[in-house]
């Protein structure tokens, strides 16, 4: 995926961060050591081949001089938070760090080095799959999250604070630093922001029956789940967890918004039956939070092809629709 955030790097620079990392032994010559993964929207990371054959990814933020959005900030520190606590409080398999670099000495952002994890994408071959094992998966999946959304926090927010003492206080500050971020760069969401923070206002007070912060992955899409032999090997791209409702986990999306296909299989490996009527309010909340998220980072990335931005304004409008008529 193309992307005014992706922080490419020469192999000069790529070499020196292997010797960083793995030591100068390791440092491969020639040719054809390095290859950029191309799945991610955000980060830049290379697939590399170290000298003694160890295949490892070196995963970089974006450059300090390209704007990113509000939540988007320290990205890969909140990544390297959630992967130790995934290790530490859960079976769940997600990649080591074999060495992380936050100096900026080596590039002008901050890089962390893992191992490759030879599997397949699940995003990238779901087509190719049976329903039978596309349900298969998408229920390992529920269970995972579910798994996940087990680690406890101290409060809401970011895994490293700030905390809010309410799920309330913590969501719409969120959803408002989304608000301000598509203001600042005058993104055109085909409705008023104030009619958007009137609506918000009037449905918040179903946020209020969330009192368990709990760890959110929340950008756990299937293109992020690394699977082999037709089982979850490794889920990778941490870096947008928080403290929150488990609710607003992506795998809940499809169930109200149907472009994102089935949520059935995934609710049943989580071990969700039904929704009362404040958890689907609150999902509607969430659903609009994540197309307000896709239109506007279409102008943060720097997209230069309309069809994101016009898919994802199509997505606004039906999160936008299960309120009611459009204010």
């Amino acid at each position: 995926m193309e992307s005014i955030t992706k922080n490419r790097q020469p192999p000069g620079v790529l070499r020196a961060m292997i010797a960083e990392a793995y030591g100068s032994s390791q440092v491969p010559d020639g040719e054809g050591w390095a290859h950029e993964l191309g799945h991610g929207w955000f980060n830049v990371a290379y697939r590399v081949r170290l000298r003694d054959g160890y295949q490892a990814v070196l995963k970089i933020a974006p450059p300090p001089r390209v704007e990113v959005m509000t939540y988007e900030r320290g990205a890969m520190a909140t990544e390297l938070a959630a992967l130790a606590l995934i290790r530490e409080h859960t079976t769940v398999p997600v990649p080591d760090v074999d060495f992380a670099d936050s100096s900026r000495s080596l590039a002008d952002a901050p890089w962390f080095a893992m191992p490759y994890i030879d599997a397949d994408n699940f995003g990238a071959i779901r087509a190719t799959l049976s329903p039978i094992e596309q349900d298969r998966l998408d229920d390992a999946l529920g269970a995972v999250t579910r798994e996940l959304n087990s680690i406890r926090g101290r409060g809401f927010g970011p895994l490293a604070g700030p905390f809010a003492d309410t799920w309330r206080a913590c969501f719409l500050s969120m959803i408002e630093g989304v608000l301000g971020d598509g203001e600042r760069r005058e993104v055109d969401l085909g409705v008023p922001y104030g009619s958007l923070r009137d609506l918000i206002a009037a449905h918040a007070g179903c946020l209020d029956e969330v009192t368990d912060p709990r760890f959110v992955e929340w950008d756990l899409w299937a293109s992020n789940v690394l699977v082999r032999d037709g089982k979850i090997v490794c889920l990778i791209d941490h870096e947008r967890a928080f403290y929150g409702d488990p609710l607003i986990e992506a795998g809940f999306v499809a169930a109200q918004l149907k472009a994102f296909g089935s949520a059935t299989a995934f609710i049943r490996g989580y071990g969700k039956i039904g929704f009362t009527a404040p958890e689907r309010d609150r999902r509607r909340l969430y659903n609009l939070y994540l197309a307000l998220i896709m239109v506007i980072e279409t102008v943060y990335r720097g997209h230069t092809d309309p069809s994101q931005y016009e898919w994802s304004r199509a997505r606004l409008a039906e999160a936008l629709a299960l309120f009611g008529p459009t204010p």
